[in-house]
């Protein structure tokens, strides 16, 4: 089992200091576990909890929140966020837009242009490979105003 806690914690102190822009810009960063409930229908219905501890197979979603607590639009806002050990990134969240991915934190891109150097040559980036996922939000935040940015992973 992996606590969640010590991983948020350690996420959202990252988070928090990988702003590009010098904007008042505040982070919050949720943890949460999909699980699988029964619906009324007969159906299944995944449903999003906080996740306290997981185990290998359980999927977690990441929510990142942004809110300007500045007098100014803040503009060309990036929020990056580290993949942690002992997770595979499997996507952006619904609702989500989709990251730009990254191996090694330098260079981003989509994960069908991201390559990774092996003792015999270069392979092509897997899931299994990101490190780094960034959002670039193309539109400026409003004073006040928040939004949210999310990725999905697997536990190892």
């Amino acid at each position: 089992m992996i606590s969640m806690m010590k991983v948020a914690s350690a996420v959202a102190l990252t988070a928090a200091a990988l702003p590009a822009v010098a904007q008042p810009v505040e982070l919050l960063t949720k943890v949460l576990v999909e699980t699988r409930k029964p619906a009324a229908d007969g159906t299944t219905k995944i449903v999003l909890a906080p996740a306290a501890r997981v185990v290998p197979g359980n999927r977690v979603v990441y929510q990142i929140s942004y809110r300007n607590t500045g007098r100014e639009p803040a503009r060309d806002l990036v929020i990056a966020n580290p993949v942690p050990a002992g997770l595979v990134y499997s996507g952006a969240a619904a609702g989500s837009p989709e990251p730009e991915l990254s191996v090694d934190g330098k260079l981003f891109g989509p994960l069908a242009r991201l390559s990774v150097r092996t003792a015999t040559g270069m392979r092509p980036a897997t899931p299994a490979d990101i490190r780094v996922v960034r959002w670039r939000l193309t539109n400026s935040v409003a004073p006040g105003a928040s939004g949210q940015v999310s990725f999905r992973a697997l536990v190892k």
